[in-house]
């Protein structure tokens, strides 16, 4: 018998009804296919933001469209948000075999989680993962730009940076393994002084600086320790999108920042 999460947000963060959601998604994801070149490389990681569908859909599938590509290659995600609604010290796994959307089921990695188990950072908790919506909103698009693959969910609270790529590092993998880091920007900001700070905080992130706040990003934590296993690793980022609530719905008295920013592995030269 497994153990399943079920989704919490279909029907309020996108759309419950299968085929919707699935219409949806195309068309998001055709519409950044319009607007970017898709790189001929595997990307490592991306930062994509969490909101409503309506308000973010349309960055994140920036990111996403760049893995449909590599349908084939990457087998397992490692996706990392914030905590919302329950705080939980360190990174919390849910416990469960499968997460499921309107569009199916995902397996869980159970034997990547093993192998990190013995971190302490690490804690299981199906309450923080219950109503969590920062993971839960990535699935769908995963679902559909990506074949067979696996899935460790982790929700990110009161951490360091260090514990973080700590987690990121031991799961590091191969082509095969795709991290995704769930984060909006700046929240509830005017237009103008919310454009200024994204910008600003983008600018941090490509230069894989991991001092931001939450003042500036929501998942500043996994986004820092993510910046802190690139300058490791190394990783080069690029920019895919900026945009704010603003800009998506229209109302700009008090705006939500949104990023897609993907990261790939330097080419190693010949010495």
């Amino acid at each position: 018998m497994h153990s399943i999460r079920p989704s919490a947000v279909a029907g309020v963060f996108y759309p419950g009804e299968s085929q919707i959601l699935a219409e949806d998604l195309r068309s998001m994801l055709n519409a950044a296919n319009l607007r970017s070149n898709v790189s001929p490389v595997v990307p490592k990681a991306i930062v994509v933001p969490h909101a409503g569908y309506i308000y973010s859909g349309s960055t994140a599938a920036l990111a996403y469209a760049h893995l449909a590509a590599h349908r084939s290659v990457i087998r397992r995600v490692v996706l990392l948000g914030p905590a919302h609604r329950v705080a939980v010290r360190g990174l919390a796994l849910p416990g469960v075999d499968v997460f499921a959307t309107p569009l199916g089921d995902i397996a869980v990695d159970q034997e990547a989680i093993q192998s990190i188990s013995h971190l302490p950072q690490l804690v299981v908790s199906a309450a923080v993962h219950a109503q969590e919506h920062s993971l839960e909103v990535q699935l769908p698009f995963l679902q559909v730009v990506l074949d067979d693959f696996k899935l460790v969910p982790l929700v990110v609270g009161d951490a360091t940076p260090a514990e973080v790529a700590q987690v990121l590092d031991a799961l590091w993998g191969g082509p095969e393994t795709l991290l995704v880091i769930s984060s909006d920007l700046s929240h509830y900001l005017s237009y103008q002084t919310a454009t200024a700070l994204d910008q600003t905080t983008v600018q941090h992130i490509l230069n894989l600086d991991g001092s931001l706040t939450h003042h500036q990003a929501c998942g500043a934590t996994p986004v820092n320790g993510l910046l802190l296993a690139a300058r490791k690793h190394p990783l080069q980022a690029q920019l895919l999108g900026l945009c704010n609530s603003g800009d998506s719905v229209g109302d700009k008295d008090r705006v939500v920042g949104y990023a897609s920013i993907a990261f790939t592995e330097e080419p190693r030269h010949a010495a």
